[in-house]
């Protein structure tokens, strides 16, 4: 197997370790030595890829909100062309993946309120979001007003994460078609 194999994998290898230590155990469960150990690879090979724990941290993150990126175009390619479809898919597939392992919730959203590394991450990918909900806004209604169109998505991005975050710390109740009904029609008055 060529080196650069050889390293995607070990890297692939700390990122699963990384990812079920924090998940499990929050930022305290991180360490080189944790993960390595996780991972059964020796400490040396942790540097090979990462400079410190923060760095696999926003490894951890970024793999975890590609994965979710790629759920949500799936689910709201799969809805038709509604804006309400898209937007009950998308939705439903934000707290669906979140909450079906909760490690993933506390990665995207939990515990990226308080870790720097996690919140500068949140922030670039709300930010991704929120061009995401501009552009299918566009598509949908090219002759919309801009500045409207800017404050919704920006109060939509912001609506989505604290609603991710309430449906992760359990307050919404278990009945994921209901709120995702209650917050769509929210946000499509």
């Amino acid at each position: 197997m060529p080196l650069t194999d050889r390293r995607a994998e070990r890297r692939a290898l700390l990122v699963d370790a990384a990812f079920r230590l924090f998940g499990d155990g929050g930022e305290q469960a991180l360490s080189v030595r944790s993960v390595s150990r996780e991972a059964g690879l020796n400490t040396r090979y942790f540097y090979e890829s990462f400079t410190d724990t923060d760095d696999l941290l926003g490894a951890v993150y970024d793999r975890v909100s590609a994965e979710l990126a790629e759920v949500v175009e799936a689910a709201m390619s799969g809805a038709g062309a509604s804006l309400p479809a898209r937007t009950r898919a998308g939705m439903t597939a934000v707290l669906h993946f979140s909450s079906a392992d909760p490690r993933r919730g506390r990665v995207l959203f939990t515990d990226a309120r308080a870790n720097p590394v996690l919140t500068q991450r949140r922030a670039a990918t709300q930010d991704l979001l929120r061009e995401a909900v501009l552009t299918e806004g566009w598509r949908l209604h090219p002759d919309s007003d801009p500045t409207a169109a800017m404050v919704g998505a920006a109060m939509y991005t912001g609506a989505m994460a604290e609603l991710a975050q309430q449906w992760l710390a359990g307050h919404l109740g278990d009945d994921l078609d209901a709120v995702v009904g209650y917050a769509l029609r929210l946000v499509l008055r």
